[in-house]
């Protein structure tokens, strides 16, 4: 889908991109710092940690007010479950199946690890690390009876979240904090499982998001990360296309993403921390239908106006949406899941 049919259909879309496309598509002052070379897996290790400390400051910063001005427009149109669905591949999906789709895609990340659901095996302790506004944490602890614990970097999210929790009787049961990933607030071996659906990509030292997502679980915990990565270079190649980085780029700058990794790279990173039963899977198919579900609902009359009402940010995000179906179709861009045990 090009952006000539979003101006075709919608002439305030039209004029609002004549007024703002170059600040929408120009890198924001976070990536004019300095912006890391996308990854390739022969390197990773070597260069993270890849931002310095003014850089995380205005990436976190960043994410934090993308996330305080977009979480309600959401909400509002989507629910509480703030990331892809899990479709069947091929299928045509009505905008009123994606919330049974974000359901599908907790149950199947929870299959994939093999997380149990027997009394004397099931976690007790979660941590949702990028946990939006709780929609996986309230789910999961109501699944296995758990306690869950969420961190985001956005207080209006971690305010909604506990807000929830608390009109639908859970409040004794889940919470949610604002904190960084990076360095989260937790002693040592807390948790049984520790879950990170769709925040992975938000880590500007994927090396330091790793360590602390192990360093949290408790031996024996399940560690599952769900995200958004770059294609695996083949062995003959040192880095991506141009091509291919410009297109990143883009979406890294309304998205307020800093560089990329593949899946390898983060097999390689559990590895170097001698995790076990260390698996990964190419979910990209089993998305496919999701941007433009998010396309349509955006195209609406409830979607377009609360598009415009949400701020800049947002609306810098909506006009990057092609560009993620651009990056799946031309197998660019990978939807990843990768799952791991810490030793006993």
């Amino acid at each position: 889908m090009k952006f000539t049919c979003l101006h075709a259909c919608h002439p305030p879309l039209l004029l609002l991109h004549s007024r703002m496309c170059h600040t929408i598509f120009s890198p924001p002052a976070w990536r004019r710092l300095r912006s890391p070379p996308l990854s390739s897996n022969k390197r990773l290790l070597a260069r993270a940690p890849n931002a310095t400390t003014n850089d995380g400051r205005l990436l976190r910063e960043g994410i934090a007010e993308f996330y305080d001005e977009s979480s309600s427009l959401w909400e509002d149109i989507w629910g509480d479950h703030m990331h892809h669905g899990y479709y069947n591949p091929d299928s045509s999906v009505s905008v009123s199946d994606h919330r049974a789709a974000q359901v599908r895609m907790i149950e199947e990340a929870l299959r994939f690890a093999a997380v149990s659901e027997e009394p004397t095996e099931k976690p007790e302790r979660v941590v949702d690390v990028g946990c939006g506004i709780g929609g996986s944490s309230r789910y999961i602890s109501q699944k296995f009876g758990a306690k869950c614990l969420g961190i985001t970097l956005s207080p209006v999210q971690a305010q909604r979240a506990n807000a929830i929790a608390a009109a639908q009787g859970l409040a004794d049961q889940v919470s949610f904090q604002v904190a960084d990933a990076l360095e989260q607030p937790f002693p040592d071996g807390q948790f049984d499982l520790v879950w990170s659906m769709e925040s992975g990509e938000h880590m500007p030292n994927k090396k330091k998001f790793v360590s602390e997502l192990a360093r949290v679980a408790a031996p024996g915990a399940t560690i599952i990360i769900v995200t958004w990565c770059h294609r695996d270079l083949a062995p003959s190649e040192q880095s991506l296309q141009q091509w291919e980085k410009e297109l990143l780029n883009k979406i890294c700058n309304a998205y307020y993403l800093p560089a990329w990794c593949s899946t390898a790279d983060y097999v390689e990173l559990l590895q170097s921390l001698s995790l076990q039963d260390i698996k990964a899977a190419d979910w990209s198919k089993y998305v496919a239908p999701f941007w433009p579900a998010v396309i349509r609902s955006a195209l609406t009359w409830k979607g377009l106006t609360s598009l415009l009402r949400s701020g800049l940010k947002t609306i810098k995000g909506a006009f990057a949406m092609p560009l993620m179906i651009e990056g799946y179709k031309k197998d660019l861009i990978k939807f990843s899941i990768i799952t791991c045990r810490k030793p006993q």
